[in-house]
């Protein structure tokens, strides 16, 4: 620095003491600065002010030498406490425009002291009234959250106090707050792992979801990227837990029925007038701390649901469910994502299929092989909703195809050939090709395209984890009979399972079908309409159940007691001699004796005492007996039989007249010497497999004598 320049009105000892080495010295120059600067203002010189300010800018503050640097900043600080916040807060020529370009520039410097300058500018711009700050939010708020996760206690706690107060004057004034604009900020601070950062942005998240309403549905899929995973947090993180969660009940209610398609569908060139993902974004995307969730982060916050601000609010917002579905399939997929997120995708699965049919009829194809999955999930909430989802898929009317054509094509067929999806006949009944005569479950309003290939990939995942349905087969089978019609699962999976090539899973399935028909709660019901046979929709439905339950010998018997056909019951019991009885035969045998004695049958208990009217009933009970060994469950059933009264104590006049129940219950219009037959074509079936297997050493099926 040149020492003979002149620095007037700066003194030579102030000029020297400003470039001591000494910050005592520069101190003392900083007091005299400061007292000469206030004589200015009473002289009211503004020439002279703005020429010292000018000279330790330039001839100090960007000086290369170190101790004129620091001269120059504890001189212009010595200015700014002569001046007073008077010359910004009063001056009618700041000029705010330009000065926010250096804000936004020099808010994201790493240095302490730069960032605690930066925030005591903002918190001075933001308490001048005549000073609109939100205006410029967008601009900063990005770098107010970075500070916010400075390692300085006082720097946080400055910061936080800013975003308080620019939080509170947005819900002031909301028809002024660019909205659209910060969205995505938000989504990506929602996502650091820093507590305070990440619970500050989700407050702001609720609030702008709250307030902007449907201007935040185009970000729906970054919000839900970074909300979801908040909801499996533990009590550790609590507070963003709640916060998410309002978030995310908030912006579900912003979809509704006026986001779906018309019936027309719209033209493909559509799509690509919808506004184009904000470059921006992904820029910062990359310096902004990663997500809780993994790889679904860099996908979703970035790339999709992210719109330009100008395009969501100028034009009419709608609802783009690509991204959305992508971020829920994400998330579904994920085995290691927490419990209550899992329930919160599938719970916004069955919203979109609620409110907006057709437009996720589209992803259903995608869809559909991850919630069959998750039916294996461990917690029974996670697949009571699951269930609930695809119930909708397989009932709401929206998933009706006109054209049957495609339930033929590849994506819908199954890798073993026996589980085919049949074509929808137009005659109200679905027509299984390739079996006589044969009607699978009816098309009733309450069923769509999706019902049938349901079943056959439920089943297909039952045969193929047999685990699934030891464990949860029951359960899930009367969930769904709670959920969709009864009858239909029962008549759809009873014709499925007729074509089923692999026959030990065909009779495992069969047992299981008949346990929950039988002893049931949910089935009261459908075990009503089956005991009588009155319409020919229930001879209907036993007829089919009757050809898949002759994979089990002794369930078919079962079914017969259940409808009331004693006499076939009794003929069937004779084929069983002809039968090759093993083990697991005479186990099941044991388990019907002890089902009779329950209260299911409790009125085949109560016809014992019509001897007369009943006679196959008994024969065919005592058949059962002559099948067992002497063993508790032949005690149990011969003295249930010793109980029988005498029928010539119990003859009656109207006894005389009575027509025997047996022939009451055998319908004329069903073809028992056909069914009959069927029994003995299938059984002779399962004896040529058995004995394959006998030939490869497979001795678990092997013959008892007796």
């Amino acid at each position: 620095m040149n020492p003979e320049k002149d620095f007037a009105p700066l003194t030579p000892n102030i000029v020297r003491a400003l470039n001591d080495k000494l910050y005592e010295k520069r101190k003392v120059a900083a007091l005299e600065i400061e007292k000469l600067v206030r004589e200015f203002v009473a002289q009211n010189n503004t020439v002279q002010i703005k020429h010292v300010i000018q000279t330790l800018s330039q001839e100090f503050a960007l000086s290369q030498h170190p101790h004129s640097r620091k001269g120059g900043l504890i001189g212009l600080a010595a200015c700014s406490i002569a001046l007073g916040k008077d010359i910004v807060t009063e001056s009618n020529k700041f000029d705010l425009v330009g000065f926010i370009p250096l804000l936004r520039e020099r808010i994201y410097s790493n240095n302490q002291y730069a960032r605690q300058f930066i925030i005591s500018w903002i918190l001075v711009l933001e308490s001048v009234p005549d000073i609109n700050l939100l205006d410029y939010l967008p601009e900063i708020l990005d770098g107010l959250f970075q500070i916010l996760g400075d390692n300085g206690k006082e720097i946080r706690k400055m910061c936080e106090v800013v975003l308080g107060e620019f939080l509170k004057e947005i819900k002031k004034n909301p028809s002024s707050v660019k909205f659209a604009e910060m969205a995505n900020i938000l989504v990506i601070h929602c996502q650091t792992t820093d507590d305070l950062i990440q619970l500050t942005a989700m407050c702001w998240m609720r609030e702008f979801i709250q307030l902007a309403g449907r201007v935040m549905l185009p970000y729906s899929s970054g919000i839900l990227t970074a909300v979801l995973p908040c909801l499996a947090y533990d009590d550790r993180k609590k507070s963003i837990k709640e916060v998410a969660n309002v978030c995310n009940q908030s912006l579900m209610k912003l979809v509704t029925p006026e986001d779906d398609e018309p019936d027309e569908p719209k033209p493909a060139v559509q799509k690509q007038a919808e506004p184009n993902p904000d470059d921006s974004l992904a820029k910062q995307e990359g310096t902004a701390s990663g997500g809780p969730d993994g790889s679904c982060d860099s996908t979703f916050s970035s790339g999709i649901g992210v719109f330009t601000p100008a395009g969501t609010e100028r034009a009419p917002v709608t609802l783009h469910l690509d991204g959305i579905v992508q971020v829920l399939n994400c998330h579904l997929s994920d085995m290691a994502i927490g419990m209550m997120t899992r329930i919160a995708v599938l719970k916004w699965l069955y919203h979109l299929y609620i409110k907006t049919p057709r437009k996720m009829f589209r992803h259903t194809d995608s869809l559909f092989p991850i919630l069959l999955q998750t039916l294996s999930d461990e917690s029974d909430e996670v697949i009571l909703k699951d269930l609930e989802v695809l119930a909708e898929i397989a009932s709401s009317p929206a998933g009706q195809m006109d054209d049957p054509g495609p339930l033929d094509g590849p994506d819908l067929r199954v890798s073993h050939s026996e589980l085919q999806v049949p074509t929808p006949g137009r005659a109200g009944l679905l027509k299984t090709p390739g079996t006589k005569g044969l009607e699978c479950s009816p098309s009733t309003p309450t069923m769509n395209s999706y019902f049938y290939k349901f079943m056959i990939n439920l089943l297909k995942r039952f045969s193929s984890e047999r685990k699934l349905l030891e464990v949860r087969g029951g359960f899930i089978i009367r969930q769904l009979c709670l959920l969709l019609n009864a009858e239909n699962i029962f008549h759809s999976m009873a014709d499925i399972l007729l074509r089923e090539e692999d026959l030990k899973f065909a009779s495992t399935m069969v047992h299981t079908l008949n346990t929950i028909l039988l002893t049931s709660t949910e089935l009261f019901q459908l075990r009503n309409q089956l005991k009588d046979l009155k319409t020919p929709e229930s001879q209907n439905l036993f007829c089919c159940l009757y050809r898949s339950w002759c994979h089990s010998p002794v369930t078919t018997v079962s079914l017969c007691f259940l409808t009331q056909n004693y006499r076939h019951a009794y003929d069937l019991i004779q084929k069983f001699g002809d039968l090759e009885v093993t083990v697991d035969f005479l186990t099941e045998v044991d388990k019907l004796v002890q089902l009779i004695e329950c209260p299911i049958f409790t009125y085949l208990r109560l016809q014992l005492l019509d001897v007369k009217n009943n006679p196959y009933l008994i024969k065919a009970l005592y058949g059962l007996l002559m099948l067992l060994p002497q063993s508790s469950a032949f005690q149990l059933l011969s003295h249930r039989l010793q109980c029988v009264p005498n029928p010539e104590l119990l003859q009656t006049g109207d006894g005389l007249k009575a027509a025997p129940k047996s022939q009451k219950a055998d319908s004329p219009s069903i073809d028992y010497a056909e069914l009959l037959q069927h029994f003995e074509r299938v059984q002779k079936k399962h004896l040529e497999v058995r004995h394959q297997r006998s030939g490869r050493g497979d001795h678990l099926d092997r013959r008892v004598v007796l």
